[in-house]
């Protein structure tokens, strides 16, 4: 049982930093669109923006060609399975994220997602630089 401690607490992290990537992509666009409207000049870095568009970017095209999420092969092999057996805290971490339903919905779901987010970048288009938008301020632009 000692030995499992081990990968089993890694089993453990990596279905956290999953839990984080969720919520960095759900919450980003939230935090996209509130802190737009509440003048947060942040939330349309290019750096924040660009990581945003890619983390959905990948879940959008892993669904599409029916790629595993390499956190979740991660975090089953670390378990020493293919399902989601796993301890108190994991067991509730997987209830929220994952779900049985079929293909095509999470495709759907995520494809909506993510024309979601590329519409933010219309919406909210993000800057490279703070300076830049600083910049044409001064100069009454």
């Amino acid at each position: 049982m000692t030995e499992m401690l081990p990968a089993t607490l890694l089993a453990d992290a990596v279905l956290l930093l999953h839990l984080a990537v969720v919520l960095f992509i759900v919450g980003g666009l939230v935090v996209v669109g509130v802190g737009n409207r509440l003048g947060w000049q942040w939330v349309n870095a290019w750096g924040f923006r660009l990581t945003h568009l890619v983390a959905i970017g990948v879940v959008v095209v892993e669904s599409w060609l029916a790629i595993s999420c390499p956190l979740t092969t991660l975090e089953a092999s670390l378990r020493g399975t293919t399902s989601h057996a796993q301890g108190f805290i994991a067991y509730w971490m997987q209830q929220f994220l994952f779900y049985d339903a079929p293909p095509w919905l999470f495709i759907a779901l995520y494809s909506g997602f993510g024309a979601l987010v590329v519409a933010a970048w219309w919406q909210f288009p993000p800057r490279r630089t703070r300076g830049q938008v600083d910049d044409g301020a001064q100069r009454g632009h």
